[in-house]
């Protein structure tokens, strides 16, 4: 046999083990846990690092957020815009301790931190990470409909965001899923923004005195109710991994019988 008869046998040889290693390769990346198709882009591995360092900062923030609200409150909604500090912030400025239009905008960046981030992986990774999210299964059979009616459905559902009975972030997801711009998406999610906080901020006002103590005495003990809340907060999300093992195995036994 000649030389080139020998590397074309040897090539011929190497060319199924080569495509084999790819195969497994492209297998590896291809993992159904992943927002992504495939190997990561440079834009997909920094904004999933930002959705976990948001997840961080939520947990991280807890204790400062139950001790802030008698004390700081205003921080306190800068900080993370929890309901609770918004109206604990306006009815210490009805108690003469700062004023309305601080409370209205500390509110705005501690709302708004991160919806941009969801924003940006609903264009990124679209349907796949929306179900993803806790709470989607109430608005999968929707999807269709959702992208068939566009901005009718996605313009006033961000404004309205805080006011639904599901996570903003799916909405926020969705907005990006379907095409809308990020100046739109944030001038939206201000005038949203700024309504949730404003009945907030009235509701804390007409609390007055009585949100004030309630206030003291939350973060009077502070750490009783931060070991409270992780406590729900990990039962929660074990009855929420029950239930998705529970749906992921049901078709499972349906192909067996």
């Amino acid at each position: 046999m000649s030389v080139p008869e020998t590397e074309s046998a040897q090539a011929a040889e190497r060319a199924p083990a080569a495509a084999a290693a790819a195969a497994e390769k492209a297998d590896r990346w291809d993992d159904p846990r992943l927002p992504w198709h495939g190997k990561p882009r440079a834009a997909d591995i920094c904004c999933w690092l930002a959705i976990v360092v948001s997840g961080l900062f939520y947990w991280l923030l807890l204790p400062l957020r139950v001790s802030l609200i008698g004390t700081h409150p205003v921080v306190a909604e800068l900080l993370n815009g929890s309901t609770e500090s918004i109206i604990s912030a306006a009815a210490f400025a009805r108690a003469g301790d700062g004023t309305l239009a601080v409370v209205l905008l500390a509110a705005i960046p501690g709302l708004m931190k991160f919806d941009a981030l969801y924003w940006w992986a609903g264009r990124l990774w679209g349907e796949r990470f929306i179900m993803a999210l806790p709470g989607s299964r109430r608005v999968a059979k929707h999807m269709a409909r959702v992208q068939r009616a566009g901005p009718k459905f996605t313009w006033p559902a961000v404004v309205a965001s805080s006011f639904l009975p599901i996570p903003r972030a799916i909405i926020y997801v969705i907005a990006g899923w379907a095409g809308m711009r990020l100046i739109t998406f944030l001038i939206l999610d201000l005038i949203g923004v700024l309504l949730w906080a404003s009945l907030l901020t009235g509701l804390g006002y007409a609390l007055g005195h009585h949100a004030v103590v309630a206030a003291k005495t939350i973060s009077h003990y502070s750490w009783w109710f931060t070991i409270g809340i992780v406590a729900l907060s990990v039962l929660f999300a074990l009855r929420s991994r029950r239930r998705q093992m529970a749906a992921a195995a049901a078709p499972a036994d349906q192909d067996r019988r």
